[in-house]
């Protein structure tokens, strides 16, 4: 009897973790929380004025609710040129997409850098290069995130969100004390604010300016941030911009958004911030070292 028992808590158990780690979507597809692999992304490539070009990688982590740390190092490394080019340690869920950019040189012709994660005990990689089929532009990218931009004519004409932070890049605080962070962020008013649909239609989310500060590298579960930022990625479930009927939040009339963020561990950490438009989109970066 005591066996029959052990073995029905062992089966409850397991039907309580598989409840916490899946869910099941309208459409009747599992879906996981917590526990899978992330994929990167090669996103396409820029040319520059000056004849050099960009890299343009971003992510699909798989998890809906799972924000993986994975360090710069041997499950989280671009080659050739070194394992630390600029890439996040912290990932968001879901399809994350023109996270970051590596510039590469005029004359780099048909070499490639390959980007290794490996996440959850599964290895994925990415390989960039400047094959004609993966060009991309800010018309692209604008269609590819918000899905407008190729039939509307004022679209087209929507520059990016400016956002930079209000003092230095380089910040020192100890653990368990906030430190404000304050962005200053504008834009040209394209696209006019609107709401996200209430029907899921393909990638379209919101509309209108929105600033949100997030964790790019370190481990985002020993940061607090307050007020507490929407999601900046795909959740059709709640608080992001591609949640059904979400709104942007109203604007501050001095454009500016402070932020106090409380770190419970020491060691080093990337800010990014990031104003969106709902088709372009600008970050800038704060790295700050956490004392004991």
């Amino acid at each position: 009897m005591q066996s029959l028992r052990f073995g029905s808590a062992v089966a409850l158990g397991l039907s309580a973790i598989l409840l916490l780690t899946t869910l099941v979507g309208n459409s009747g597809q599992v879906v996981y929380r917590y526990g899978q692999d992330i994929a990167p992304a090669f996103d396409g490539w820029e040319e520059n004025q000056d004849g050099t070009f960009n890299l343009v990688f971003g992510y699909f982590n798989r998890n809906w609710d799972e924000i993986p740390h994975i360090p710069v190092g041997t499950s989280n490394h671009l080659e050739p040129g070194g394992p630390d080019q600029g890439q996040p340690t912290s990932f968001l869920p879901r399809r994350n997409r023109f996270v970051f950019r590596i510039k590469v040189p005029e004359d780099f012709g048909e070499k490639e850098i390959v980007w290794t994660l490996t996440v959850n005990g599964k290895t994925n990689t990415a390989y960039g290069s400047l094959n004609p089929g993966y060009i991309t532009d800010p018309q692209l990218q604008q269609f590819d995130i918000g899905d407008f931009g190729h039939n509307n004519e004022e679209m087209r004409t929507n520059a990016a969100p400016t956002v930079r932070v209000d003092g230095s890049l380089q910040r020192t605080v100890a653990v368990g004390k906030p430190l404000t962070l304050t962005a200053i962020a504008g834009d040209d008013g394209i696209p006019p604010p609107h709401a996200a649909p209430l029907r899921l239609v393909g990638r379209h989310g919101a509309w209108g300016l929105r600033v949100a500060w997030l964790v790019y590298r370190g481990p985002a579960d020993q940061v607090t941030i307050d007020p507490y930022q929407f999601k900046t990625y795909p959740d059709y479930r709640s608080n992001s911009p591609w949640t059904p009927g979400w709104e942007p939040p109203p604007l501050p009339s001095d454009g500016r958004f402070p932020v106090r963020v409380t770190f419970n561990e020491p060691g080093t950490f990337v800010m990014r911030v990031l104003a969106h438009d709902g088709g372009r989109k600008d970050t800038e970066h704060v790295t700050v070292t956490v004392t004991p």
